[in-house]
């Protein structure tokens, strides 16, 4: 049976040298992992406007999308989830949680304490090994 391909992008929002994580519900697939926040891409987007959309949706707030932080396909039972990440920043208001359950604004160093989805484990690692864009989190 073929898998379906999910293509998926994760907003990494920086604010005050800190990273935004979001824990998902008990509901949903990978139950209490933690994600960088954001959703499917919709056909006819570009990755930059369907994290734009989905953070708009998701969080209630509004983000300018910069640099590629990494791209990652990893295989789940429910399908293979092609993931991209994105260096943010907030342009106008403050998230708000409205799908996930819980929040956290942490430094890169402490990042790898949480328990990720297995998709963003690549993303985090580059992250904390790294060092934040200054440009990002100076404006």
């Amino acid at each position: 049976m073929n898998k379906k391909n999910i293509h998926v992008v994760g907003a990494v929002i920086i604010k005050d040298n800190k990273i935004l994580c979001a824990q998902r519900g008990a509901k949903k697939t990978l139950a209490y992992k933690w994600e960088f926040p954001g959703g499917k891409i919709e056909e006819g987007e570009t990755a930059q406007e369907a994290l734009k959309r989905e953070i708009n949706e998701e969080m209630k707030c509004t983000i300018e999308v910069l640099d590629q932080v990494e791209h990652t396909v990893h295989e789940y039972e429910f399908g293979i989830v092609h993931l991209t990440t994105f260096y943010c920043h907030l342009i106008e208001g403050d998230p708000v949680l409205t799908e996930h359950i819980d929040m956290e604004w942490l430094p890169k160093e402490e990042l790898l304490q949480l328990d990720w989805a297995p998709a963003d484990i690549p993303a985090v690692e580059k992250i904390a090994e790294g060092k934040l864009p200054e440009e990002y989190s100076a404006r």
